[in-house]
């Protein structure tokens, strides 16, 4: 298990990342996703809450070139089921739980995102009504896009203390590589203000740009936090 400046620390641009795990106290979920960015478009962004989670938005919307796959929902909840995704699969997601289906089925209608030559991964993740978690990542074979390689990894009883962390690439390159292998595992710590920001700390100053902290507890009580780097 590392700590979360053990697991981004050296890395320069790990892209967009999902953490889910238990608090000490085991009383509880925290849930952090984080965003970065290499150009002006991708770093032109903040997150802002919604009524059901987050969303990203232009900081400077005069600056937006091509809100394709910058401009989304990142978090969003349902009946008691937190998803949180790096696209637009979080609406594909949250839309198969209203029709009575599962994060899975969800994912399956998916793939990776369509920018060539780096073909980002799709990661997903939810925590659901049991406190049981899930995690996804969706990604090209290796580069080739004639292939969608599905990685689904779910964990019925997180350990207090242990989170697991995905995100889209293993760092920087030309094309970006992407991420592999199982999530990361890492050690959870403190209240979810003081580890968000300890990961946040932990990201490339020059390229991170936003982070969403949310600790849902047990007996259905939430905090959240959002820095964003343009605020």
């Amino acid at each position: 298990m590392l700590s979360i400046q053990e697991a981004l620390g050296g890395n320069s641009y790990p892209g967009r990342g999902i953490l889910i795990g238990r608090n000490e106290e085991g009383n509880g979920t925290y849930v952090v996703y984080f965003i970065m960015g290499r150009s002006e478009n991708s770093r032109n962004r903040i997150f802002s809450k919604t009524e059901d989670g987050i969303r990203t938005e232009a900081f400077d919307p005069s600056k937006m070139v091509d809100p394709s796959l910058i401009i989304y929902h990142p978090v969003r909840s349902y009946d008691g089921e937190l998803v949180v995704t790096n696209g637009d699969q979080t609406d594909t997601i949250r839309d198969s739980l209203a029709e009575g289906k599962c994060f899975r089925h969800a994912l399956m209608t998916r793939e990776f995102e369509p920018d060539e030559p780096n073909y980002t991964p799709r990661i997903s993740g939810i925590v659901h009504k049991d406190g049981s978690i899930a995690l996804s990542i969706l990604k090209s074979a290796d580069g080739d896009p004639a292939c969608c390689c599905r990685y689904f990894y779910e964990y019925d009883h997180p350990k207090a203390g242990m989170g697991y962390l995905i995100h889209t690439y293993q760092g920087d390159g030309n094309p970006l590589p992407s991420f592999k292998g199982e999530p990361t595992v890492v050690s959870v710590a403190g209240g979810i203000k003081e580890y968000t920001e300890a990961v946040w700390q932990a990201l490339n100053e020059d390229n991170k740009v936003s982070i969403y902290g949310l600790a849902l507890g047990d007996d259905g009580t939430c905090e959240d936090l959002i820095i964003n780097k343009h605020e």
